[in-house]
């Protein structure tokens, strides 16, 4: 029988969907408690599990957590920084160290400053005006570059002579803890590169306080912002192999986010940055019809919503309740423009957004569901956290997540046969013709 290539993936990441068992919900988890009938049919009709990125337990970064979705490993993770930067189309070179940075208020204690509050909320002009501030540095380790991206966020670039990505973070993440000095990992600690980075982050920071610290807007303010705070530095990475390389799938992101257009254009796929609006299902619609339309020129088309995430971090259980039932409705109406389409659909989320306790992310593994040609139908009837224990699927880790999507797509190679010099996982792979010579 020939293999056809007709199967296409709408792979849909609700961002931070997992969560914990809520109180003020009965105990139940957000996805638990919303009216979801459009995600319980699919469950029910399909093949359930959980997910999780790396290991269950850990907590990820959305970016991270993408990145090992789409099968590569934490030792090729280019660092948030890099991601960011590509996500939002800045100009950096190649040897460059690109950091995620926040504009902070902090308050000076002895010859420590100490974190008050993290990217507070300013009016977007004041933002602009403290970001220009301490836009520019140079010194003698070399250069810094502030590129503003929204609210109180930008990217730092430093830049000149030797440096290295290898470094820690200057963020506390927690009010009440003192910024930090910039160190070389564990095991670059005599690294020339790693700790020339230190410095000349060190000094900017300095320099970057000195400055904001003066400004008449903070002058006379009883909270001012006088701090910039680095974390995730990234670098380019080298041979980074592609998801059409790696997996043999063309691949196209759907977001309202610059990081996951950065995450997807750095492993050479498409990527398309959509504003969301007040009403994450009537947005995820939208995406989804969007899909639909591209996914003749597509095999894996990536849709993501925030809105789950977003409640999580704002910590509340019903905000995120009602964003999944939103989205649940989204999703049945996004779902008539894929009628009469060889589609297999895959729902998840990347990591867990808590709705409870101090952690960023936690590390629940995320529900899965898998919909369409040759699925198993399981014994899981609803999609949520502890229902998804009754499928099939089990816990898939990391790039088991691409097997699985691509054994769906029945396109997975047999183990042992090697039609390219690279043992790929995916069938057909590019081939030499046998020549016949005369």
């Amino acid at each position: 029988m020939a293999m056809s290539l007709e199967r296409k993936c709408i792979l849909v990441l609700l961002d931070g969907l997992a969560d914990r068992a809520q109180p003020s919900l009965r105990g139940r988890t957000p996805l638990e408690a919303a009216e979801t009938p459009n995600l319980d049919s699919l469950a029910a009709e399909g093949a359930c599990g959980y997910f999780h990125a790396l290991s269950p337990g850990q907590a990820l970064s959305s970016e991270a957590a993408h990145f090992f979705m789409m099968g590569y490993s934490p030792e090729e993770f280019p660092g948030r920084g890099y991601l960011e930067a590509l996500g939002e189309e800045l100009e950096f070179g190649p040897e460059d160290i690109l950091l995620l940075a926040h504009l902070a208020r902090a308050r000076r204690e002895g010859d420590r400053l100490v974190l008050a509050e993290k990217k507070p909320r300013l009016p977007e002009e004041e933002a602009k005006e403290f970001f220009s501030l301490v836009r520019a540095y140079q010194g003698p380790r070399g250069a810094a570059r502030l590129e503003h991206t929204k609210g109180s966020s930008g990217v730092l670039i430093l830049s000149g002579g030797a440096l290295a990505a290898s470094i820690t973070d200057s963020d506390p993440m927690y009010p009440g803890l003192p910024l930090m000095e910039p160190l070389p990992w564990e095991g670059a600690e005599s690294d020339p590169a790693a700790l020339n980075t230190c410095a000349l982050l060190a000094d900017y920071l300095a320099w970057a306080h000195r400055r904001l610290a003066v400004h008449p807007l903070n002058t006379e303010a009883a909270r001012p912002v006088n701090a910039v705070i680095t974390q995730r530095a990234g670098r380019a990475p080298r041979g980074l192999s592609t998801i059409a390389q790696r997996w043999g799938l063309r691949a196209l992101s759907i977001s309202s986010a610059p990081i996951y257009r950065g995450v997807f254009r750095a492993l050479g796929a498409s990527a398309l940055v959509v504003p969301e609006g007040a009403n994450p299902g009537r947005d995820l619609t939208a995406k989804l019809a969007l899909a639909a339309e591209r996914l003749d020129e597509f095999d894996l088309i990536h849709v993501h919503s925030k809105a789950p995430d977003e409640a999580g971090h704002a910590k509340d259980p019903q905000r995120k309740r009602e964003a999944i039932a939103a989205l649940d409705a989204g999703l049945g109406e996004g779902l008539q423009a894929l009628k009469g389409r060889e589609v297999l659909l895959v729902v998840t989320g990347d990591h867990s957004t808590a709705c409870s306790g101090a952690m960023v992310h936690s590390g629940e593994p995320s529900p899965l569901l898998m919909h369409g040609p040759d699925v198993w139908r399981d014994q899981a009837d609803a999609f949520h956290e502890t229902a998804c224990a009754r499928g099939a699927l089990g816990l898939l880790r990391g790039p088991e997540l691409m097997y699985t999507i691509l054994n769906g797509l029945d396109r997975g190679k047999l183990w042992g046969l090697r039609d390219n010099p690279r043992d790929l996982p995916y069938y057909p792979a590019a081939r030499r013709a046998l020549s016949l010579k005369d």
